[in-house]
């Protein structure tokens, strides 16, 4: 091999090496990131063991048209009497498109007088949330909202 073979060699070896790093580091993510491909539909019944959800009880206030997903304002309150034997025991959030979608999961315990959460999201797209609720007799009550989100965040990659 001449000298001008060699250092022609040289950087398509890294080259290679280059390409095959990133593949095997998409590869990678891939594999430690598979929640990020789980439905809406999947982490609802993850988080409801299977049970059905009715509509219903829950109301879910969320703006529809959203300028920036960085702070999203969202409010879920539960028509409940929130007695010792009838209440509602947790509150979970779920969306549709973000890397991640689980929101979050609020817990009430027995002396709570309210079933209102109200905090701030970051939304990735437009897309469709999901507010559970979960009452001490077991059942499983939801809302939904669509969301039309003009600059997104939060985007891990390219949104679904």
């Amino acid at each position: 091999m001449t000298e001008l073979e060699k250092r022609d060699a040289l950087p398509r070896s890294r080259a290679r090496r280059r390409a095959l790093g990133t593949g095997a580091g998409l590869a990678l993510a891939l594999i430690v990131r598979p929640a990020a491909a789980e439905d809406l539909a999947a982490a609802i019944a993850s988080f409801t063991g299977g049970a059905s959800v009715s509509p219903g009880k829950v109301k879910l206030d969320i703006p529809a048209l959203v300028e920036n997903g960085n702070t999203v304002p969202v409010t879920v309150s539960v028509d409940s009497p929130m007695t010792a034997t009838d209440r509602v025991t947790t509150i979970a959030i779920f969306n549709e498109k973000n890397p991640e979608r689980g929101v979050g999961v609020f817990s009430f315990g027995p002396r709570a007088a309210k079933a209102t959460i109200a905090t701030h999201i970051r939304l990735a797209a437009s897309q469709k949330l999901t507010a559970l609720a979960r009452t001490s007799d077991g059942a499983y009550w939801s809302a939904t909202a669509d969301v039309v989100v003009t600059l997104a965040a939060c985007i891990d990659g390219d949104p679904v």
